[in-house]
């Protein structure tokens, strides 16, 4: 269960007192989520969610990711509304950590998504990056290109330890990178993080996007390149070409992609392949013996990644030229 910091109940009671939500009726701790500790609240008046913010997650950038949810509402985006206490601020302490609440939105995340779906995220996810235009607040990207040698860095001893001749693989592909990386594409907001299990649906319907705690600015077709890993490879680690053209011309559709982006997703689909690897990477090589939340996998975000090393142009994803 993603609870580190358990919360008294007389804290929340008074944490509680503050706003303007009901009474309390019932709540429980969630498994959702790996970054913080989160809790389901039922009062007479609805049901909200709590998230208390943990140390991996900066406190000074939660006014750019809570603002940034109430901008998308005001936008038309359903994401979790922030919850305004009796002094209108949306963020407080509770248990020690900075805390929020937030609206709950119906819906389940897909576990074995179909290309229907992937046509519902590329749609939602150009509409996102459109809605965030005017925002005015700014966050840069902590694990962009730039971030990843550093972080390889870190775990670059336990790396060979795990899977011989992997460290050498990741050099030359940081190098590689690096020197290709286009820096002058079209940016702005993106979500960063969008899996299956931060978007929820109810039937084929896409009924919200949740989790923004990655939120930032960089280049729009980066987040795509993220969503083509995150949604378009099957559970045996082979890409599905109808998920990919699926999402990637709705997304279009939306926002259309300017030459350049188009030339580069393939570059970026390897950049956000190894980024998720190396956090996976690091995850694994520092866990804590005995914690109960168990880290992810590196292994799937390397085939990938060695699956977009040999895309040369976006007609490998379904687009054509």
């Amino acid at each position: 269960m993603a609870v580190y910091t358990e919360v008294p109940d007389e804290e929340l009671e008074a944490f509680l007192a503050n706003y303007d939500i009901g009474t309390l009726m019932s709540y429980k701790g969630i498994a959702e989520g790996v970054e913080n500790s989160n809790f389901m609240l039922h009062t007479d008046a609805g049901t909200y969610f709590l998230t208390l913010y943990e140390k991996r997650v900066e406190e000074g950038d939660l006014p750019f990711f809570l603002g940034l949810m109430n901008h998308l509402v005001g936008r038309g985006i359903n994401c979790p509304t922030p919850i305004r206490n009796r002094k209108g601020e949306t963020l407080g302490r509770l248990a020690g950590r900075p805390a929020a609440i937030v609206s709950f939105l119906e819906g389940i995340s897909i576990r074995r998504p179909q290309p229907r779906h992937c046509v519902e995220v590329g749609r939602a996810l150009a509409q996102l990056h459109l809605a965030g235009a005017d925002f005015d607040l700014t966050r840069k990207n902590a694990l962009d290109i730039d971030g990843w040698g550093p972080l390889f860095d870190s775990c670059r001893a336990g790396v060979d330890a795990w899977q011989p001749g992997l460290a050498q693989e990741i050099d030359r592909e940081l190098t590689e990178l690096m020197r290709g990386w286009p820096r002058d594409l079209p940016s702005g907001v993106i979500h960063a993080d969008l899996f299956p299990d931060n978007v929820f649906f109810i039937g084929d319907r896409l009924s919200g996007l949740i989790d923004f705690y990655f939120a930032c600015n960089d280049a729009f077709a980066y987040d795509l390149a993220i969503c083509l890993n995150a949604w378009c490879f099957e559970h045996d680690g082979a890409f599905n070409i109808t998920k990919a053209r699926g999402l990637l011309q709705a997304y279009t559709q939306v926002r259309p992609l300017a030459r350049n982006e188009l030339d580069a997703l393939p570059l970026l689909a390897r950049g956000s392949a190894l980024r998720f690897a190396l956090t996976r990477l690091y995850d694994l090589i520092n866990h804590p013996p005995g914690a109960f939340v168990q880290p992810k996998n590196p292994k799937e975000f390397l085939t990938r990644l060695r699956f977009h090393r040999a895309v040369s142009s976006p007609a490998g994803y379904g687009l054509d030229a």
